[in-house]
């Protein structure tokens, strides 16, 4: 039932994009955060 409703109802798609959209921002965030420790540590 509740994997019927996200899927094919209207509220269920854009809770489906909210998720999709958090986990895709906090992914580019941890590379960016990452990226500029490695760069911290290297003394630039």
């Amino acid at each position: 039932m509740a994997w019927t409703d996200l899927f094919s109802s209207d509220y269920g798609l854009m809770s489906l994009v909210v998720i999709v959209g958090v986990v895709v921002i906090g992914a580019v965030m941890g590379k960016i955060f990452s990226d500029k420790i490695k760069e911290d540590a290297q003394g630039k």
